[in-house]
C-alpha cells in the first residue's frame, strides 16, 4: 500500500501585524483524505491561518505548499483553493443541543 499524499504542507509559519506575533511556528503535515479542524476561543489565530493558507494575509516567515507546489507567495486566484468565512454561524447556539452535537 502506497503512502498517502500530502496535501498541505505549512512549515514554520509565522504572521505578525507590526510588533503582535500572532501566528507562531506553526506547522502542519495534512495527507490526501484527511479532515483539519480548527478549533479555539476568539482571537486565536483560526481565521488568520485560513486567511494564510488561501493567500489573503501575507505570511512573515515559513512556506506553504497546497499539493507538493510552493504556494507561499503565489497570489489567491492562483491557489486553486476557497474558503467562505462565516463568522455568525453559531453566534446563537441551540441551547437544547449539547455542543458535542454542534461541532
Amino acid at each position: 500500500m502506497s503512502e498517502a499524499k500530502t496535501v498541505l504542507d505549512i512549515q514554520n509559519l509565522k504572521k505578525n501585524y507590526g510588533s503582535v506575533e500572532v501566528l507562531h511556528d506553526i506547522n502542519i503535515d495534512m495527507k490526501e483524505a484527511e479532515f483539519l479542524v480548527l478549533l479555539g476561543p476568539s482571537g486565536c489565530g483560526k481565521s488568520t491561518l485560513l486567511n494564510c493558507i488561501a493567500g489573503l494575509e501575507t505570511i512573515n516567515e515559513g512556506a506553504i505548499q497546497i499539493g507538493g507546489k510552493d504556494m507561499t507567495q503565489t497570489p489567491p486566484g492562483e491557489r486553486d483553493i476557497a474558503w467562505c468565512s462565516s463568522p455568525m454561524r453559531f453566534t446563537q447556539p441551540c441551547r437544547w443541543v449539547k455542543i458535542s452535537r454542534s461541532v
